[in-house]
């Protein structure tokens, strides 16, 4: 009969440290202070001064099309050089091809 209670008694004592565990750890994170994000940065600013995520997303793209226009402004000046370049060696070529007549 002493080999049964060891076996009755592993499922109780099973349960109990199933349940204990999780119930410690709740414990010990209700009873530590929780460490806010101005604590950890060392400096804390005002809600108010702080811009939101929309007005971040919102300079990002600003930059993002004075970026693409620059591109753009800078290819269509290129694209302009290139055909006047190539309108330049065609007149020569035609007026060199004239004076060889």
């Amino acid at each position: 009969r002493e080999a049964h209670i060891p076996e009755m008694l592993a499922p109780c004592l099973l349960r109990r440290v199933v349940l204990t565990v999780p119930l410690v750890f709740v414990v010990a994170l209700l009873v530590m202070e929780p460490v806010r994000s101005d604590q950890e940065a060392g400096t804390a600013i005002p809600a108010e001064s702080r811009p939101c995520v929309d007005c971040h997303a919102f300079e990002f793209m600003q930059r993002a099309l004075q970026d693409l226009k620059k591109t753009a402004y800078n290819l269509d000046t290129r694209t302009e050089t290139l055909l006047l370049q190539v309108e330049k060696r065609n007149l020569c070529d035609c007026v060199t091809a004239n004076l060889l007549n």
